[in-house]
């Protein structure tokens, strides 16, 4: 009984939205004759909610969902070379104590102290809050690579501890990239070479690989020949 009279308000108020009935105020207690319980409320929340969830259904109304943009190193550090970016992904993995994809105040410590320029705790934070674009007081991989950006492009004072880290890392980022280019005619060759680089490091990496799989191969041949001769 109670599913019947809720339909019914439901295709009542669809008609009364469309312009089919015009709507009527009905005096609830003189209708009955005395006081009714205030369930008003809850039909017409309740009602709001399936009629949300019809359209939803029949793809009127659009599910908002928070779009999640994902991270690609290699489009939007560009300046860099594949290589470049997998030695600063392997330099950040292996500081990366604990393993949650981020380096934390206390594992950048332990990195710069490895590398010969320990710092003050307030040169960590000062650090960290240099390239720190969530202000979540650590950084990601991305804000690791900013470094290297800063670094490349002249941003960095050089008495600076991200300045050190860059110079100690090993990584070359000096000479690499569009910001590396003179005039606008360099940058636009390079930006135009771009893609042509890209391909041939990842040709590069595939033939790497099929050298060590053959060498590989070759070694596990041998040793089965070894083996045989001792049989």
């Amino acid at each position: 009984m109670a599913c019947d009279e809720l339909t019914s308000k439901l295709n009542r108020r669809l008609q009364i939205e469309e312009g089919a009935e015009e709507p009527v105020a009905i005096n609830e207690r003189q209708e009955n004759g005395g006081d009714k319980p205030n369930t008003a409320n809850a039909d017409s929340e309740l009602g709001a909610k399936l009629l949300r969830r019809g359209e939803l259904n029949d793809g009127v109304g659009g599910h908002h969902q928070p779009s999640m943009k994902v991270f690609n190193p290699y489009t939007e550090f560009k300046e860099f070379s594949r290589k470049q970016i997998k030695d600063m992904e392997r330099m950040f993995k292996e500081y990366d104590a604990g393993k949650d994809n981020f380096i934390d105040l206390m594992e950048l410590k332990l990195m710069m102290e490895k590398l010969g320029a320990p710092q003050t705790h307030l040169g960590l934070k000062n650090m960290i809050k240099e390239v720190d674009e969530d202000f979540d007081g650590k950084l990601s991989f991305r804000e690791f690579l900013l470094i290297f950006r800063k670094a490349a492009a002249g941003e960095l004072a050089e008495d600076s501890g991200l300045h050190v880290l860059a110079k100690l890392s090993e990584i070359d980022v000096s000479t690499e990239g569009v910001k590396g280019a003179k005039t606008f005619f360099e940058a636009k060759v390079q930006a135009i070479n771009e893609s042509s680089r890209f391909e041939a490091e990842i040709r590069q990496e595939q033939e790497d690989k099929k050298r060590q799989a053959e060498e590989k191969k070759q070694r596990q041949a041998a040793f089965r020949e070894l083996q045989s001769a001792f049989k």
